[in-house]
């Protein structure tokens, strides 16, 4: 576990889950918000994004949380030795989403872009967790499960799972 790909719909703690294993396991982590998003939620560049993604995939160790282009993605799996797929029923990406948009009107995401509140994304969040749900995960699970042969793939759909994965992390940890 050295080179890992987090991936799934909003709301689903791909990020808290993404510093958990940072901390277990030493990794340098890069969310994809990061490279995506410039103050005020402009959108950086593709030219740019995929410089700084391409950049980040040579490295030897990584966590990289998030989403990009399917081009991105695909290039980030065929680099990555582990794929973490947060895949929870909807309800629980809309209830945690609603959440975090509540905890950002107290202190600001953490991991956010820089220069981006959370509030006024709150409208094309709810959206967007639908469409991701209805559209894009059907492909993005096709796409992970395509990996099952050659990469260590966690998908992640209850609770138990979730502490089943962080039971892997563990074990790692204490190996290496």
């Amino acid at each position: 576990m050295t080179r890992i790909a987090i991936i799934g719909n909003a709301g689903g703690g791909k990020s808290t889950l993404a510093r958990s294993i940072r901390d277990a396991l030493k990794l340098p982590l890069y969310p994809v918000d990061q490279l995506q998003w410039r103050p005020g939620w402009q959108m950086t560049s593709k030219d740019e994004f995929t410089r700084a993604h391409e950049k980040l995939l040579a490295e030897s160790r990584w966590i990289i949380d998030g989403w990009g282009d399917f081009g991105a993605i695909e290039e980030r799996f065929l680099r990555a030795d582990t794929i973490v797929l947060v895949d929870y029923p909807l309800w629980r990406h809309y209830w945690w989403a609603t959440k975090r948009q509540f905890m950002c009107l107290l202190r600001p995401r953490v991991d956010g872009p820089p220069g981006c509140p959370m509030l006024p994304v709150t409208w094309p969040l709810v959206k967007m967790i639908w469409s991701i749900h209805k559209s894009t995960m059907p492909r993005l699970r096709r796409l992970v499960n395509a990996q099952c042969m050659t990469k260590k793939v966690f998908h992640i759909r209850t609770l138990p799972d979730l502490c089943a994965f962080y039971s892997e992390v563990d074990r790692h940890a204490q190996t290496a």
